[in-house]
């Protein structure tokens, strides 16, 4: 979707290979057969078999438009708690770039303190992914390095959260859009392209 609007970089923490969460592998692409998942899959390998280290984007926020957090499982585990990230996406967000995130990516918010002292999350309704859609997949719970939910709620003005569990639920407020899960990635990009083009 961004991509048919925009040249994306895409960076990890370390740069180079990463792979795709597997459960989003099986859920969306080979149980659900959702068409775009599986296009993206089959066709766009070099997104994440070639990614940027996240170091070397700093200071560089005037040569992007935005940023955008994915989802999956993984950034629980390191883009929440990685300090380059954590810097990269208070420097966009400072500079006055529009900051995107979607699923258990969300959790990269939850540490960014911007220059004023201040949490990105501060004041700001937001959502991520839930306690009852984290409960679905067996196991998930119990691993978590702590429940994203808990965390928003603690953080944030307000957390909300879809009417049926892995509804679609975006949420827009000012220049911060966040996405509740997989189901919202879409809408959350779409967000993110209405808030450029209103903006530029």
């Amino acid at each position: 979707m961004l991509s048919e609007h925009y040249t994306v970089v895409v960076a990890s923490p370390k740069g180079g290979v990463t792979f795709p969460d597997p459960d989003s592998v099986e859920g969306w692409v080979s149980q659900r057969k959702e068409a775009s998942s599986i296009d993206f899959y089959q066709t766009k390998k070099a997104v994440w078999e070639n990614t940027v280290p996240v170091r070397t984007l700093a200071g560089r926020s005037g040569d992007f438009i935005a940023v955008f957090v994915a989802g999956g499982h993984g950034p629980m585990f390191d883009l929440a708690t990685d300090a380059d990230v954590q810097a990269l996406l208070a420097e966009f967000y400072d500079s006055g770039k529009p900051v995107t995130a979607v699923c258990a990516g969300v959790s990269a918010l939850t540490g960014v303190v911007l220059a004023d002292g201040s949490s990105i999350l501060a004041g700001k309704t937001v959502t991520g992914l839930s306690k009852a859609e984290l409960a679905t997949l067996p196991g998930f719970t119990e691993v978590m390095p702590f429940l994203l939910e808990d965390r928003l709620r603690e953080r944030s003005g307000a957390y909300v959260t879809a009417d049926e569990v892995w509804g679609p639920k975006v949420v827009v407020d000012g220049r911060l859009i966040t996405g509740e899960n997989p189901a919202s990635a879409k809408g959350a990009a779409e967000a993110l392209v209405k808030l450029l083009a209103e903006t530029s």
